[in-house]
């Protein structure tokens, strides 16, 4: 891929590139939407990514060429106030000006990207498009920032360029994945871990090709979440976040919350139970209790916050008529996208196929299903 992407720069600019970068994206294996909520979250980088091809050059001029859909963005780097709705180059034009922010001189520069991640799926294709962009932007303004740094900058252009909430999950999995592990996230002290995974099994991704794009209905369930701090804490100021509450608390005073609140706040705590016990769970050696723990995951996000869809409900009901699938659960934000099913690396290709065609001839809709390798995060080549 990167002599492919190269030959793309070489052909499309007339010159060979000074940088090329890579990030993947991820899987969100259990912990859904508790990030912002300063939860902790168990994820992976894997085996799809986007690359970057970039020089720098002698103007505040930038050009980016998409080498998979053939297409094409144009911008000045003193010219980022007005982002175009709805456009991908808003991710870029927005880390240039986080960049600017923490008092970085970006230069003009040629890029050539490519992408293999699935788009609007729930396997974060824009995190993997921030971290790959942002370490080329490193490497061609002179700027060094760490790990964490690097994840703040990509958060702080959704959240103020993109327009969407969101947490840092996304940009945790993809700077600190590792192949043969999984990555514990703790977001109220901002720190990660690997949880290595038993050898022998794999992630199936089964895409219910229900686009979703998440600006609306996640700024609504984070609004709920914070509605619930907002009512818990009149009985006791220590609570900052959801992390902060216990269950007896949270069921002493649930009079205060409204329904919405409750059932938003009630799968959030669940799902952190659930985070602590699937750590145990692979400590423990026992895989199937882990594959439950994704189920119970999925059931949560249907029946409390809300965020599965007819489709995504379809898929995991498939799943669990195989008894060799471990797991399944919606992955990401919801609202469509992807689900993730656990299953012996063996068995992984044929569930995948066997699954397509359920999929197909329960809705008439041909999806993407694939395994995957987790996999190394971000890099600068």
């Amino acid at each position: 891929m990167k002599e492919t992407l190269v030959n793309h720069f070489k052909e499309h600019y007339g010159y060979m590139p000074s940088v090329v970068s890579r990030a993947p994206g991820r899987l969100e294996i259990l912990g859904n939407h508790t990030d912002y909520n300063l939860g902790t979250v168990l994820s992976c980088a894997v085996d799809r990514y986007t690359w970057f091809a970039v020089s720098s050059v002698p103007s505040r001029f930038c050009r980016i060429w998409d080498a998979a859909f053939k297409d094409e963005r144009s911008f000045a780097v003193d010219e980022l106030e007005n982002p175009r709705p709805k456009d991908w180059a808003n991710y870029i034009k927005g880390m240039v000006l986080e960049f600017q922010k923490r008092g970085v001189e970006v230069p003009g520069f040629d890029a050539v990207m490519f992408s293999t991640v699935p788009l609007s799926a729930g396997m974060s294709s824009s995190a993997a498009l921030e971290m790959s962009i942002g370490l080329a932007l490193c490497a061609i303004s002179g700027a060094s920032f760490d790990w964490l740094e690097l994840a703040k900058i990509g958060q702080a252009c959704e959240n103020g360029y993109v327009g969407a909430n969101t947490g840092l999950m996304d940009q945790f999995s993809s700077l600190r994945g590792r192949a043969g592990s999984l990555v514990y996230s703790d977001f109220r002290d901002l720190t990660t871990r690997q949880i290595a995974m038993p050898d022998g099994y794999s992630f199936v991704v089964v895409n219910s090709m229900v686009k979703h794009h998440l600006t609306n209905e996640y700024n609504d369930r984070r609004a709920s979440c914070e509605d619930a701090v907002r009512a818990l804490k009149e009985h006791d100021a220590s609570i900052k976040s959801l992390r902060d509450v216990t269950l007896p608390q949270f069921f002493k005073w649930r009079a205060s919350l409204s329904d919405v609140s409750f059932n938003c706040a009630s799968h959030v705590l669940g799902e952190n139970i659930r985070v602590a016990l699937g750590v145990h769970a692979l400590a423990e050696g026992s895989i199937a209790d882990f594959g439950s723990l994704m189920y119970q995951s999925h059931d949560s996000s249907a029946n409390l916050f809300d965020n599965s869809s007819k489709e995504l409900d379809v898929i995991v009901a498939l799943a669990k008529k195989h008894p060799e699938c471990l797991g399944a659960r919606l992955s990401g934000g919801g609202f469509g996208g992807i689900t993730v099913h656990l299953l012996p690396t063996d068995a992984a290709d044929s569930y995948a196929e066997q699954l397509a065609r359920e999929y197909k001839q329960a809705t008439g809709v041909e999806p993407q299903a694939f395994a995957c390798k987790t996999a190394d995060g971000a890099v600068l080549i």
